[in-house]
């Protein structure tokens, strides 16, 4: 499972996410990007962020490191903004820290050029993922260091709110024609032939078994939390070999 820490300190939201997200600093002197799981689809965002988060680590992709943050709701008292406040005394326990990325930039389609090859990879990822939330108007990358790096994974594999349904969303096409890099005309084959054959049933347990037990408990339908790992497992390796042939609004 993901490494644990504990907040020690709440610096200040960073409202720039609608869930509000915060900054803190933890036992291991590390600062991170605090995702609640009192915000907005609780739980299921998190486990969202870590399957789409870890994957991309092992496919190679630019994303920042992410661990498990104990979360005393007393932090939250000397925080003026009662949203914010509430927000803390909700989310005790467990919550999801990723590395923060001091001085980053946020990525401008129309600023930064991106070869064809990386957009590629991203879009196919995203495609696989089905993140409906990488568009021009809200990219969700970073740049730091010269380099382009993937955040917030939380609207992704939309099935998971609808289990019966799963594979029958999971089957639908990808739409990137307002996809952020779309503009960079991506080389989705490539990147399939790179990285599909990777998806593999193995690499999937692995990532799967990074999410803390306690995010994937008592979800209707499913006896374990391993059941529900296979089961967020199955999709991604179904789409795996042929999503690259379902992709539109790119040429």
């Amino acid at each position: 499972m993901l490494r644990r820490v504990a907040a020690t300190r709440y610096i200040t939201p960073l409202r720039e996410g609608g869930s509000l997200p915060g900054l803190v600093e933890a036992d291991d002197l590390g600062t991170y990007v605090l995702k609640f799981t009192g915000a907005g689809q609780g739980r299921k965002t998190l486990v969202a962020e870590v399957v789409c988060g870890e994957l991309a680590r092992r496919l190679g992709l630019r994303v920042p490191g992410l661990v498990t943050i104990g979360l005393d709701p007393v932090l939250g008292l000397g925080e003026p903004d009662e949203r914010v406040q509430e927000l803390i005394k909700s989310s005790g326990g467990a919550n999801l820290g990723m590395d923060f990325l001091t001085r980053a930039i946020g990525f401008d389609p129309l600023a930064f050029e991106v070869n064809p090859g990386e957009a590629g990879r991203i879009v196919w990822f995203d495609a696989l993922i089905n993140n409906v939330d990488r568009s021009w108007r809200n990219p969700n990358l970073l740049m730091w260091h010269g380099e382009l790096w993937l955040i917030d994974h939380g609207a992704t594999m939309i099935w998971h709110h609808h289990w019966p349904g799963a594979r029958t969303s999971a089957a639908k096409p990808y739409d990137a024609s307002d996809h952020a890099l779309a503009r960079f005309g991506p080389e989705v084959a490539a990147a399939a032939a790179d990285l599909a054959h990777l998806v593999t049933e193995e690499l999937l347990a692995e990532v799967t078994a990074e999410i803390p037990d306690g995010w994937l408990t008592d979800e209707p339908g499913f006896e374990t939390p391993d059941a529900l790992r296979r089961a967020y497992a199955e999709p991604l390796l179904a789409r795996a070999a042929d999503v690259h042939e379902r992709i539109e609004g790119i040429t």
